[in-house]
């Protein structure tokens, strides 16, 4: 009969049941198409479309009669996975690739066609054992105590508000406006919604401006501690980079661990990405120190190659995990028989849970340890291949230091008049290669400067893989007018519109170097969101770790720069300062100010407020490639 409309199919009871014979048909169909995707190496790393071209495809209401599993099956491969990412391609380097194993994807279909409740022992004890079992290995492998606790969890992210979220009720108890947040200029976005959502207003978050290397350092940290100490706040959650997302970065976990100790603030490591690269030599010694922070995020969907969702959380202090989150409702007093029993839904945002641990029992025991720290220490040698290649280009340079399989870098373009153009013919540059083929590539920025970023992972790259990218990266042609398909329109060339026009208001504005270019109209605009400071002479403008966030345009006078004290710079009409903190680095929070401005002369000054800058930007979208240049200088001096 074929896999007709109703074969196997019933309607009334059981209608959505199916007999033995067409499960194992169906699942023998789905394996093989599964395993032809899979095994197909002309699939390109990225297929993009438009959202009305996927509405074509695949839009409409659900069909009220069965159809052909053969069809299910075609429209899904046609239509709906040949638009996605190719994470497992050998030249995916773009982003964070995850690229998992045929073993970790049966762990999950297990899971699935199962549907375990892996929220209590009483429902689960093989799959929660499972999942200690599996902690238990991550416990050790980063030097955690026994007595730790974790859970799985969805990735990073939500590891991260776990953490803060842990943090918060085991310090202070009850959300307080006294709290503070510390956070790297490297952090991971997440850790910025995750504040957001727990309640941390703007004034309660401080991102702090890393050094030269992209390092978080006890030095800068302990002034903003102080800081807020003087103001009365309280000192309350570190977050380390244990691997940062945009340059693999490893910050000084021993120091930041020891200076919080002894104030008694959270330390949490951020090894989302880079934690599981403790299994390789290499990795385990960069990142020493991981074992002393209060809490670690790992994501086993990153460097042990699980499919998603895969993350972790680990406590050192376990009880604080389950002092957090357990509640026990009438409706669950009976699902415990003893407390040797582990309830995960009494460690973590979610009650209801799937069982994300047999993935990863079910792929290290099938391919052993040995096997994963082999994959990742061949990461790590391909990494240091491109290191070297870049560094032997003569068209290549290094923006960063590569650290955990992240290779940041740019291609020189000697005939290149200003870094927005060195900038924009980049960012072509990483067009050209997905519209290549070839490979895939990221951009990102780093200290305001944008950078090409090439994340090896895949355990399917080869060495001409990485060769065949830089290669191309290395002589592909760039139009020195050409500009980025897929970025908002931010370069508007306006070096050769330079007005000075006539204006009822104040016409020094338009002299500002940030202003330059602005018609008329637009320069009305500015001087409507603006308002009108006057300082004296001595004048503290704005103070270094200060908390407020507007920008400074000077019409008249002039001031100096003091960065912890020290005098390094001048500034004068038409400068602007402040622009730092003034950006918003995610999710409504900015940097503390990083150095202190105090008028030498009477000054005359515009103030923006940030909400108004942000609006202004979105406006006149040009002014941001100004400022960032000027954030670019800015983080350099300080």
């Amino acid at each position: 009969m074929g896999d007709s409309a109703l074969d196997s199919r019933v309607q009334g009871a059981g209608a959505l049941s199916l007999d033995r014979e067409k499960m194992r048909e169906l699942g023998y169909r789905t394996v093989d198409m599964l395993v032809d995707r899979l095994a197909d190496e002309s699939r390109p790393p990225l297929r993009r479309a438009t959202p009305a071209e996927m509405a074509e495809r695949i839009g409409g209401p659900p069909p009220g009669d069965p159809e052909s599993f053969d069809e299910i099956l075609t429209r899904l491969r046609d239509d709906v996975l040949a638009f996605t990412s190719r994470l497992d391609h050998p030249a995916f380097f773009a982003y964070i690739p995850s690229c998992g194993t045929w073993p970790s994807a049966l762990g999950d279909f297990v899971a699935s066609a199962c549907n375990i409740y892996a929220g209590s022992w009483m429902e689960s004890a093989g799959p929660t054992q499972v999942e200690l079992e599996v902690l238990g290995w991550f416990k050790s492998w980063i030097g955690y105590p026994e007595t730790s606790e974790g859970t799985l969890v969805t990735g990073g992210s939500a590891a991260n508000m776990t953490a803060l979220a842990c943090a918060r009720e085991k310090l202070a108890g009850p959300m307080s406006d006294r709290l503070v947040v510390y956070l790297s200029d490297q952090s991971h976005s997440s850790l910025a919604r995750a504040a957001r959502v727990l309640g941390f207003r703007p004034d309660q978050v401080r991102v702090v401006a890393t050094d030269s290397s992209l390092q978080l350092r006890p030095l800068a940290l302990t002034a903003a501690m102080n800081a807020d100490i003087r103001a009365g706040r309280r000192p309350l959650f570190v977050a380390a980079s244990a691997g940062a997302t945009n340059a693999g970065t490893v910050d000084p976990l021993p120091e930041l661990a020891e200076l919080c100790h002894e104030r008694g603030v959270w330390l949490h490591a951020d090894a989302a990405y880079g934690g599981f690269a403790v299994l390789s030599e290499r990795g385990r010694a960069q990142l020493a120190g991981l074992e002393l922070a209060d809490s670690v995020a790992l994501d086993p969907h990153k460097w042990l190659y699980q499919p998603y969702e895969c993350g972790c959380l680990l406590v050192r202090e376990g009880h604080a995990l389950r002092a957090a989150f357990e509640i026990t409702p009438d409706y669950l007093n009976d699902s415990k028989a003893s407390q040797a029993e582990v309830d995960f839904a009494d460690l973590g945002l979610q009650l209801t849970r799937t069982a994300r641990a047999l993935k990863v029992w079910v792929s290290l025991r099938y391919f052993g340890l040995d096997a994963f720290r082999a994959a990742i220490e061949h990461s790590l040698d391909l990494a240091d291949l491109a290191r070297r290649r870049v560094e032997e280009s003569e068209a290549l340079e290094l923006a960063a230091e590569p650290s955990l399989g992240v290779v940041c870098l740019r291609r020189r373009f000697p005939d290149t008049a200003s870094e927005d153009e060195a900038e924009r013919r980049n960012a072509v540059l990483v067009d050209k290669l997905e519209d290549s083929g070839l490979g895939l590539v990221s951009g990102t920025r780093l200290h305001g400067e944008y950078v090409v970023r090439l994340c090896v992972l895949n355990h399917t790259t080869r060495e001409e893989d990485v060769e065949r990218v830089l290669a191309f990266l290395e002589s592909a042609e760039v139009d020195p007018g050409a500009s980025p398909a897929r970025r908002s329109g931010r370069d508007r060339d306006i070096s050769d519109s330079w007005v000075m026009p006539e204006l009822g208001g104040d016409e020094s504005v338009a002299l500002v170097s940030l202003f330059h270019g602005l018609s008329p109209d637009e320069l009305r605009l500015v001087q409507d969101v603006g308002k009108n400071r006057d300082a004296v002479d001595g004048e503290v403008i704005v103070a270094q770790w200060d908390t407020t966030n507007d920008l400074y345009v000077i019409l008249d006078g002039s001031a100096e720069v003091l960065i912890h004290g020290e005098r390094r710079s001048e500034l004068g009409a038409g400068d602007f300062f402040g622009e730092l903190a003034a950006l918003d680095w995610g999710a409504g929070y900015s940097y503390s100010r990083t150095a202190t401005v105090r008028a030498t002369s009477q000054m005359r000054l515009l103030l923006i407020p940030a909400d108004e800058l942000r609006t202004l930007i979105k406006t006149l979208p040009f002014i941001e490639t100004r400022i960032r240049a000027a954030v670019r200088q800015h983080l350099r001096l300080t």
